[in-house]
């Protein structure tokens, strides 16, 4: 429900209407929304649309010879075969098949984010209502998994963000998240009598850039080595193909580990973040009842892998269901050493269109951001549309009014676009951005 200046409301048939001062906005909506046979309430909070409800049951990674189902089954591959326990079995259990509805205290609060945190907006995230969300990262499990006694597992799934419109940016997308806990025994073996996770000295409880304040300096350091050593070799036996990879770890900051760290790999000249990991806050293994271990932690978006791995130029590509796309991949070994590079099945020319608007005014109920378009544009464009992009943002002196004009790129992956074609789209999209953001088109 959208709201500009002053108002007063009234709740026809589920039909708000707006009255007031100024302009105001109509918009219908259902009063539950149905997700893998569950009725949610809606509320003021809740932006899951269409076209991201129509992607829900799509299952990529499940798909069989999808490049991305490839990839998941390379690292699963991977931690079975380097992985064992004193059993022979795998040391990690996998887990890739959970909602990705989740709660907002599982995709936040167990996860020590704090409550003005940006990433809690409904500007970034998929809101099914003010207590239920889209999961934006498969971390959100993690304090259910450790809770229920695992001390190593991975989990894969689709998650969900609003983000920009270009070629490495969708609203889903998927990740493989990896955590590991270490009791004393298992991260000393034989020295555990002599050593300690945990620091008894007063002097030496607190947090510094190489560890938290719980942790003695010598657990740090050992889990830090065991961290990187095993997701160095990950890249490498997913990356490397029998050689040598230029890799470098960079300080970074996340709300769930300290230290954190990204790990950047050079590819074609240039330098990618491939993922993003750290020491685990022991807040939240001692909330889920683990408070004598020490774990690490990992994240990886399983897109921006396989762009690399792949050469897959365009994010959309993964969802398309053309065969001439899907047939490249047609092989049935996970471990497959020769790495598959994604022909183009066709170019097809661009249209670009630009559309211009004044802002509507900013109230206690609403302001503008950009992810509002952007969401209504795929909604109405879908994967018609390749990139959006602010090119013009200037204030009128005199009315304070802030005008904002953004580029839109048209083009298909499998066929040539009629220009009458993009023109109908883009006046629904004119006509989608006034209804629902209440924009004035320029």
């Amino acid at each position: 429900m959208i709201l500009t200046r002053n108002y007063k409301i009234l709740n026809l048939n589920n039909r708000v209407i707006l009255h007031g001062s100024a302009r105001f906005l109509t918009k219908k909506y259902d009063p539950t929304v149905k997700l893998f046979g569950r009725e949610y309430p809606t509320d003021e909070w809740t932006n899951v649309n269409k076209s991201i409800q129509d992607k829900l049951e799509r299952k990529l990674i499940h798909q069989k010879y999808h490049p991305l189902n490839h990839l998941a089954n390379k690292i699963k591959h991977f931690f079975y075969k380097t992985y064992i326990n004193r059993n022979g079995n795998p040391l990690f259990t996998i887990f890739d098949n959970f909602s990705p509805v989740v709660s907002v205290e599982q995709n936040f609060d167990s996860l020590l984010t704090p409550k003005d945190h940006v990433s809690r907006s409904k500007k970034d995230c998929f809101y099914v209502n003010r207590n239920y969300l889209l999961r934006a990262h498969t971390t959100a499990h993690d304090n259910e998994l450790i809770r229920s006694g695992l001390n190593c597992f991975l989990t894969f799934g689709d998650v969900y963000r609003r983000d920009e419109i270009d070629s490495k940016h969708y609203p889903v997308f998927h990740q493989c998240d990896g955590v590991r806990l270490f009791d004393k025994n298992e991260l000393f073996k034989d020295k555990a009598l002599e050593m300690d996770i945990f620091d008894k000295d007063e002097a030496g409880i607190k947090r510094t850039f190489e560890k938290q304040e719980y942790y003695t300096l010598d657990a740090s350091k050992i889990v830090e080595y065991d961290l990187k050593n095993t997701l160095t070799k990950l890249v490498q036996f997913i990356f490397g193909n029998n050689c040598k990879l230029n890799m470098k770890w960079v300080s970074a900051t996340f709300p769930f580990t300290h230290p954190s760290w990204e790990l950047e790999i050079e590819y074609k000249g240039n330098w990618y973040e491939v993922l993003g990991c750290g020491i685990l806050e022991q807040k939240i293994l001692t909330n889920a009842g683990a408070e004598n271990h020490i774990a690490w932690a990992f994240g990886l978006g399983l897109e921006r892998w396989a762009m690399i791995l792949y050469d897959i130029p365009d994010i959309r590509v993964f969802w398309s269901t053309d065969e001439g796309f899907l047939s490249q991949f047609k092989y049935d070994d996970p471990t497959h050493s020769k790495i598959t590079k994604y022909k183009q099945v066709s170019v097809y020319p661009p249209c670009p269109c630009d559309i211009s608007f004044w802002l509507p005014d900013k109230t206690d109920s609403y302001e503008y951001n950009s992810n509002d378009f952007y969401d209504l544009v795929r909604e109405v464009g879908g994967d018609l549309v390749e990139q959006v992009t602010l090119i013009d943002n200037f204030e009128n002196k005199k009315t304070k009014k802030i005008s904002h004009c953004y580029r839109i790129i048209y083009r298909s992956m499998e066929r040539t676009l009629s220009q009458s074609e993009v023109n109908e789209l883009h006046k629904k999209i004119e006509a989608k951005a006034k209804e629902q953001i209440g924009v004035q088109i320029r």
